[in-house]
Order: structure tokens, then C-alpha cells, then sequence
């Protein structure tokens, strides 16, 4: 629509909203990577992956800021991983890992066991396992 003046212009002025959020801290234009939240009733700082949206409240980093980041002496700071990076395992995980080896491995010595005239196969009187589909077991009564 036109007036005599030219183009009508909008009251309000549109700022164009980039998508990528930036590191919130001052003259860092750099995209946001992380968020970081005060708790301060337990004095801890908690810097985890790039929340869905913007709180009020919380801060977004940026790659570097968030790697330097320290909290005030006498807080803790408490570092969320997202999961997305290249994890490297723990102590915790190749044992695990070790133990779910060996407890793949039992049901078939137990087998070899029964097969070879029932030494170290159990007690009697324990049932005997005949196959397995997955997690689940088919166990024969000794009584059948």
C-alpha cells in the first residue's frame, strides 16, 4: 500500500533473529556450544550441553569459553557430558564388558559339563539348560 509520502514502512522495526545462538560473553560473537547454571544454594556451577532453549537465567558458551571456564574459590564446578563426542572408556566399562564375556560364556560350559557326564554341571536336582533364544533360557526339569 502507498501513500502520498511512498511505501508505507512497518512502526515496528524487524531485526532479523539469527538461528545459531552466541557465547553470552561480552564482544565473543562466537556460536554457543554450552550452557552454564549458578546453583548457588550448593555453591556449584553446572556447565552441560547447549539447553533447548534460552533461560533468563543461564549463560551460553561457546567452545572456548566454556573449556576455560572456573568458578569463584569454595564453589565446585560440575561438567555435564551430551554424549555426542567420542567417549573413551572408563576402568568401569571394560570390566563390564569383561563380565558380560564371561557370563555369555557360562551357559555353554555348563553345556560341555552336562555332555561330558555331569562334572561341574550343578548340583543335582538343578535344572539343566537345553537352549537359549536371546536372553531366554529353556531350563529341563531333572525330574522329566
Amino acid at each position: 500500500m502507498e501513500s502520498r509520502r511512498g511505501p508505507l514502512k512497518s512502526a515496528v522495526p524487524s531485526n532479523i533473529v539469527s538461528p545459531v545462538r552466541r557465547c553470552s560473553r561480552t564482544a565473543c560473537g562466537r556460536p554457543a556450544v554450552a550452557t552454564l547454571t549458578y546453583v548457588y544454594a550448593d555453591s556449584t556451577a553446572v556447565l552441560g550441553p547447549l539447553a533447548t532453549y534460552a533461560e533468563p537465567h543461564c549463560y551460553d558458551l561457546c567452545a572456548e569459553h566454556s573449556e576455560r571456564l572456573t568458578a569463584p574459590r569454595g564453589w565446585e564446578v560440575v561438567r555435564l557430558s551430551d554424549g555426542s563426542g567420542p567417549a573413551r572408556p572408563s576402568g568401569d566399562d571394560l570390566e563390564a564388558l569383561a563380565n558380560a564375556v564371561r557370563e555369555a560364556a557360562r551357559p555353554q560350559e555348563r553345556e560341555r559339563a552336562a555332555q561330558a557326564g555331569g562334572k561341574g554341571g550343578g548340583r543335582a536336582g538343578d535344572p539343566v539348560e537345553v537352549g537359549r533364544r536371546g536372553h531366554l533360557r529353556v531350563l529341563r526339569s531333572p525330574d522329566a
